[in-house]
């Protein structure tokens, strides 16, 4: 699917011959003198159609323009939020196996943040996954319009909405795939893939590598599996080799059975989606690789299963860590945090500016924030504040929650230097307190998606969350450089 983004007003969309023609009308819409517009106008005032957030009004074959079907779309007042829900709700009602071309056109200037918001929930109420279907039907849409009369001054930012598409649906193939089918050894293939891109580099360890560096708790998560674990080291160099990276780390569980302390049959297919950290940062290498910022970029991922044999690792074992601390595990469920615990450690070596871990981490999570922001853990506030802002631009929304040194109470046990859990209250947050241990040595934060990072029911499908948050978190970064 291609974007193009053309400087257009209503009259010249109307001359655009395409399969589905959206208007996206605001309440502040102004008509011109234009049969479109006159349409337009003539609709409102009947009341057959109101400017309000979702609003539509299909027409077939209409006179006033040259497309098959026309959607007058309400935007209320025009923000990212309404944009989304509006565009996302058209979209759906004229998919079809018909729709090749779909041109997108704001009836008044567009803002950037409108335009980021259309381009990406095209993308999303179009997606359609193929990869392990007999008989694939896969996405009919070829081509995307968006026209705005004032297209140079959005240009950047439908730049950036059209690469994070191409991040957004790499993390949801991956992420979507069965276990078997994303394996820790073909997650790393599909990183060493992205190495094909300028200023892309990859390298992938594997058990002896991992086993030479000391990765104690990641080793223990893996050996209850006979998929030999896998950990990858994706590096962007946009900037001298100089310039301190951010570091991305992506929790990379391919399936989570929970090991011996084993999770209930019901929705446990959904663990394939343990892997969406580790998707993310795929899909953040593959916007950078389409936009090319001025920074370094190093993701990392810890990628193997959490499965039961007569190796795998038993409540009650104590595990030593890369960093040298002895970690009892407590849960074999609560094996995020001891391959990222691990991972973090490794991170130090780049000398970073910053380290963001991205984890399907929590139920905990779940319950405090839903599906509709991810928690935030900080341990500086700037570092905090720039990733709040960019989850508000992406409208890839998070939420900062505490580290209270209290909140590590639990953690405390007399047979290890850690336990891997505390109890149910402040789950989430004793989870962060945990990793948090292993990241004196540069700004950390962490980002709990296990509530975002897909949807259950009829939706059941991964989000690609929080790519967009990433990416425009990196792109401020290198402008500030």
């Amino acid at each position: 699917m291609n974007f193009e983004l053309k400087p257009m007003g209503l009259a010249g969309a109307a001359n655009e011959k395409c399969d589905a023609l959206l208007v996206l009308v605001p309440q502040t819409f102004k008509a011109g003198k234009d049969d479109l517009s006159i349409l337009v106008a003539q609709a409102l005032k009947s009341g057959d159609f109101e400017a309000k957030p979702g609003k539509l009004l299909q027409l077939y074959r209409p006179l006033q323009a040259n497309a098959t079907r026309l959607v007058l779309v309400g935007i209320g007042e025009g923000s990212a939020k309404q944009v989304r829900t509006a565009v996302l709700a058209a979209v759906g009602g004229v998919k079809s196996s018909t729709l090749k071309k779909l041109l997108l056109c704001f009836a008044s200037p567009a803002h950037e943040a409108a335009v980021r918001a259309a381009v990406l929930a095209v993308a999303d109420a179009s997606y359609v996954y193929t990869s392990t279907k007999s008989k694939p039907e896969g996405r009919s849409l070829q081509k995307v319009l968006i026209a705005t009369t004032n297209a140079s001054e959005v240009q950047t930012s439908f730049d950036h909405a059209a690469a994070i598409v191409l991040g957004v649906e790499l993390a949801k193939e991956w992420a979507n795939r069965p276990a078997n089918h994303a394996t820790p050894t073909l997650l790393a293939q599909a990183a060493e893939k992205l190495a094909e891109f300028p200023k892309m580099g990859c390298e992938v360890l594997g058990p002896k590598e991992v086993a030479k560096l000391g990765m104690g708790a990641f080793m223990a998560v893996a050996q209850g599996s006979e998929q030999p674990l896998q950990f990858v080291v994706l590096r962007y160099t946009g900037a001298l080799k100089s310039k301190p990276p951010t570091v991305l780390v992506g929790k990379g569980i391919t399936f989570d059975s929970g090991g011996i302390s084993i999770k209930p049959a019901a929705e446990m297919d959904e663990m394939k989606f343990d892997m969406s950290g580790a998707a993310s940062v795929l899909g953040v290498f593959r916007a950078l690789a389409e936009l090319k910022p001025a920074i370094n970029v190093v993701g990392l991922i810890p990628a193997c299963e959490n499965l039961i044999n007569g190796r795998a690792v038993k409540p009650g074992d104590v595990v030593t860590s890369m960093a040298g601390q002895t970690i009892e595990i407590l849960n074999t469920d609560a094996e995020g945090r001891l391959v990222l615990c691990d991972a973090l450690t490794y991170a130090e070596r780049f000398k970073p500016a910053a380290v963001v871990d991205v984890a399907t981490l929590t139920g905990a999570c779940v319950v405090a924030l839903g599906g509709v922001r991810s928690g935030l853990f900080a341990s500086q506030d700037a570092l905090g504040d720039a990733l709040m802002a960019a989850g508000n631009t992406s409208q890839d929304l998070c939420w900062r929650m505490p580290l209270d040194e209290e909140y590590a109470e639990g953690l405390k046990t007399g047979f290890a230097d850690v336990a891997n859990v505390a109890g149910r209250a402040g789950g989430s947050i004793s989870a962060a307190k945990f990793l948090q241990r292993f990241t004196e040595k540069f700004p950390w934060a962490h980002l709990d998606i296990a509530g975002t990072a897909w949807k259950s029911g009829a939706a059941k499908g991964a989000t690609g969350r929080p790519v967009g948050l990433l990416v425009e978190y990196l792109l401020a970064q290198a402008s500030t450089k």
